[in-house]
């Protein structure tokens, strides 16, 4: 099934647009589209000269656009086919990019709960192995993170920053390179679902007791302790967000 191209605005005020912006802005467009379902597996997309025709954009802009998706499997390119949505099994869900816009419309309940078991996974091991193995750098990165956080709260952007700065510097104290390169797709998890719980109203009163006990496990080298009070967090978090899933 073929179907038409998501409205595109160009920025207001501004008589250019850069090729790079211009390209990022197209595969986003596209990108929700795809991840809210208004695109779904199997359907081709619009050929890049109707594309570029309807919405006034280069052919070259939509070409880079659709790289970026196929790069991330949202997309495939066949000749005499055209572009083609694949099934999500193919989409890499661990692309901070597919997160946002994922979260950018409803996400589907099973990406949310998917990421939160592998967050159950992946965090209180991480935990653990910072709690043996992190530096007292690398603890006061932690706690400037968590301090920030404390000021801040997650009402604001800069606290919900500050929370994810915290979650990254615990995998990054696990001093073990292939857990390191989570950081980023933890880090889009913590904040995308924070920002999904405030968009429905599900925020915790105060979130920092169960955060500064995963802290202090971590600072006093207690494997044991850090393991347990990492999945109390995230299960809690889970927990809200259930909730805010159940709003809809």
């Amino acid at each position: 099934m073929a179907v038409s191209p998501p409205v595109f605005h160009k920025e207001s005020g501004r008589r250019k647009v850069g090729k790079e912006r211009l390209h990022g802005s197209i595969a986003h467009q596209l990108g929700v589209a795809i991840t809210s379902g208004r695109h779904k597996p199997g359907d081709i997309l619009s050929n890049e000269i109707e594309f570029s025709e309807r919405l006034k954009v280069s052919r070259g802009a939509y070409r880079e656009a659709v790289r970026i998706l196929a790069a991330k499997g949202l997309v495939e390119s066949r000749p005499r086919v055209g572009t083609r949505v694949t099934e999500m099994i193919r989409w890499n869900l661990l692309d901070p990019d597919v997160l946002a816009w994922f979260f950018e419309a409803e996400p589907a309940r099973e990406v949310v709960e998917g990421l939160f078991e592998l967050r159950m996974i992946v965090e209180p091991a991480a935990a653990a192995l910072a709690a043996l193995r992190r530096t007292e750098e690398q603890v006061e990165v932690m706690r400037a993170a968590l301090n920030d956080m404390e000021r801040l709260t997650l009402k604001t952007e800069a606290g919900q920053a500050a929370d994810r700065d915290f979650h990254q510097a615990v995998l990054a104290a696990t001093c073990n390179p292939p857990l390191a390169s989570l950081a980023s797709t933890i880090g889009a998890g913590v904040r995308w679902t924070t920002f999904y719980k405030g968009r429905k109203r599900k925020l915790p009163a105060d979130p920092m007791p169960e955060h500064w006990a995963v802290f202090d496990a971590i600072a006093a080298g207690d494997a044991d302790g850090a393991r347990e009070a990492m999945q109390v967090l995230v299960a809690n978090a889970l927990s809200q967000t259930a909730e805010a899933l159940g709003d809809r």
